[in-house]
């Protein structure tokens, strides 16, 4: 018998603003004096959840990809996170065909609500075989964030991410700002 494999895609949902200005030009006091990384990385509308994800997704593979793309990731698709607080997913999709849901994401650019519709840019961040190492990714970049708004308001970023600590070990490792990683690392599964 032969095992499924999955893959696993972190993703960021940032919301660009229009009238987002340049940090440099605005008084320090001002709300939008926040660096670009922390403006766009708000909380996402109320509608947000996991179903309506894969239901963007699948309308999104159908679109680039037509009855084809919809029937082979129509089996293995599935958001096993989604939260609205930080506008972060996990999206579980089979390895064959990871490579159609992270194209869909790619082009998708708004999310529907009540009033209309919401401008959005989807960004896969982390590209995994366990949703654990997803998991941990999600968790280290948030307190990455934690720690740019705290920097931003000249604060101290320590009490912020204590609040986050608890789920793993702190590392206080920064090396990888906003890259996207896809590797073969510990914890993931191998090609063959």
């Amino acid at each position: 018998m032969v095992r499924i494999k999955y893959r696993y895609l972190l993703v960021n949902i940032l919301y660009p603003e229009q009238e987002v200005q340049n940090k440099k030009q605005l008084p320090a006091g001002s709300k939008d004096s926040l660096p670009y990384t922390v403006q766009f990385r708000r909380p996402g509308p109320d509608s947000l959840n996991g179903k309506l994800l894969s239901r963007l997704i699948r309308e999104g593979v159908a679109d680039l990809f037509g009855d084809y793309g919809s029937g082979m990731v129509s089996g293995s698709l599935m958001v096993k996170y989604c939260s609205q607080a930080t506008s972060t997913a996990i999206i579980r999709v089979a390895r064959a065909h990871y490579r159609m849901v992270w194209a869909a994401l790619s082009f998708m650019t708004s999310m529907p609500v009540k009033a209309g519709e919401v401008p959005c840019v989807f960004q896969v961040v982390r590209l995994s075989g366990t949703i654990r190492k997803s998991e941990e990714e999600a968790i280290r970049r948030a307190r990455l964030q934690i720690r740019r708004a705290q920097r931003a308001n000249g604060g101290d970023a320590d009490a912020a991410v204590k609040a986050v600590d608890g789920a793993v070990d702190a590392e206080g490792d920064l090396a990888m700002a906003d890259g996207i990683e896809d590797f073969e690392g510990e914890g993931d599964e191998s090609d063959g």
